[in-house]
């Protein structure tokens, strides 16, 4: 099975406990880091997220996996919380995240420039709506897009 068709099966599998806990399910990725794969579930919830809760989650999803079975190689779980700053990699994090400051990289320059801060002010697929640091206004097609990221501060 493919890394994503393996995220989404989890990701099906798991939502209901965690949303079951408190939680919301933010993502689930599937990758190799160094020389293991790793499948890391990220939770958010209004309040914000402590270790403590990340070990609840992982305590009550490690027997699900283990008893579905999903993934037929070794892998480490990891439970974490999505951050202060941190990628949008689906429409729903795009959604979620109107109104919030982003950096944007671009795979080609647009108006001479590959990256841009401002602050996401809409997204109705294809199109992402910026208001750029200095007022402008700047739609994007996501396809444009190699990187959309939260940030609070500039690199």
């Amino acid at each position: 099975m493919k890394k994503q068709n393996i995220a989404s099966t989890v990701e099906e599998l798991l939502r209901p406990t965690v949303e079951g806990l408190g939680y919301s399910l933010w993502d689930v990725e599937y990758e190799k880091i160094g020389s293991e794969m790793n499948l890391t579930v990220t939770i958010d919830r209004e309040e914000g997220i402590w270790i403590s809760d990340c070990e609840t989650v992982h305590r009550a999803i490690d027997p699900i996996l283990d008893e579905a079975d999903p993934i037929e190689d070794a892998y480490r779980l990891n439970v974490s919380s999505k951050g202060l700053e941190y990628e949008l990699r689906t429409d729903k994090h795009l959604l979620a995240s109107i109104g919030l400051p982003v950096e944007v990289r671009l795979f080609a320059a647009k108006n001479g420039k590959k990256a841009f801060l401002g602050i996401l002010e809409g997204y109705e697929a294809p199109d992402v709506t910026l208001t750029l640091e200095n007022g402008e206004g700047l739609v994007l097609k996501k396809n444009e897009i190699s990187k959309i990221s939260v940030r609070y501060t500039e690199e």
